[in-house]
């Protein structure tokens, strides 16, 4: 059986792959909003899978991400990291947050330094890392980044691409077993996405799990292991990428849209398309079209 129909066949929660992170009925308001930013959210992370947290903004996903780093702290219900509930004292919330690693959506709200090296040598100075140590992870992590020239460059002469993968660099320096990411390719050209999600590829193989917080489908459905949708502050589907897209019914009812690669294959006759899972890339589309009796006509 190939990754793919692994993935498909796999529950995740009952077949070996257990939850890093579960919210179990969570509540929160923001001071003077009118309605629960999360309202009873129930939702669990696999461990080691690409996880995508799809809805529209304002549907809580970043709320959540704040919870998971314990920045903010349920009215009611609770959250637990690999089955335990999050304790708020200080000493637990710093060895935490060093085991999760949260990139904003504007880079500007992470980097707070003057070069890309300072800044990853800040974060690890700030978790106590011994000096020789710092200055062996900082060249590592932005090698492997492919920022190493970039290390001494005033951040304000990086692009946008750049910069969020000089905020990338610094979370991943810390070495986290979670990796969670809010909107990570907004506002970013196709080139610098592309690096982007080469980048959290290799990641990924690494060992590290990695949750993305998007309202872009077609990247969710190309890139999850597992998917989950919120909306209005609850999780209300979860599954992989195929299982949740196949409901069409729901996900337009949430006001979201089918990814654009799944919409062309069911317009598609039927009968080239039996038999046959839904292509989920591009690339993947077109050997299945050049494998076809009329590719060559």
């Amino acid at each position: 059986m190939n990754e793919r129909a692994k993935a498909d066949n796999m529950d995740f929660l009952t077949e070996g792959t257990h939850p890093i992170v579960e919210a179990e009925s969570v509540v929160f308001s923001y001071p003077g909003a009118a309605n629960a930013a999360l309202n009873g959210l129930t939702l669990r992370i696999p461990a080691g899978c690409r996880t995508a947290i799809c809805g529209h903004n304002g549907s809580g996903k970043s709320t959540f991400f704040l919870h998971a780093l314990g920045l903010h702290r349920p009215s009611s219900g609770r959250l637990l990291w690999k089955g335990t509930e999050l304790s708020y004292q200080a000493k637990q919330l710093k060895k935490l947050r060093q085991q999760v690693g949260l990139v904003f959506q504007d880079p500007e709200q992470q980097l707070i330094l003057n070069t890309p090296g300072e800044d990853v040598s800040y974060g690890l100075r700030n978790a106590g890392v011994a000096e020789a140590d710092i200055r062996h992870r900082v060249k590592q992590v932005l090698n492997a980044m492919g920022l190493d020239r970039l290390t001494d460059t005033p951040l304000h002469h990086l692009s946008l691409g750049q910069k969020k993968r000089v905020a990338l660099a610094g979370v991943l320096a810390l070495e986290p077993e979670l990796l969670l990411l809010d909107e990570p390719t907004a506002y970013l050209d196709r080139g610098s996405e592309r690096q982007l999600m080469e980048e959290l590829d290799r990641v990924h193989k690494s060992g590290i799990t990695v949750v993305m917080a998007t309202h872009d489908m077609n990247l969710a459905y190309a890139w999850a292991d597992w998917i989950l949708v919120m909306d209005q502050g609850r999780c209300v589907m979860a599954g992989t990428p195929e299982q949740v897209f196949r409901n069409e019914a729901a996900i337009t009812a949430l006001g979201l849209e089918l990814p654009m690669l799944l919409e062309l294959w069911q317009a598609l006759p039927e009968q080239v398309r039996e038999h046959s899972a839904p292509p989920r890339t591009v690339e993947e589309m077109k050997r299945y079209l050049n494998r076809l009796p009329f590719a060559g006509t």
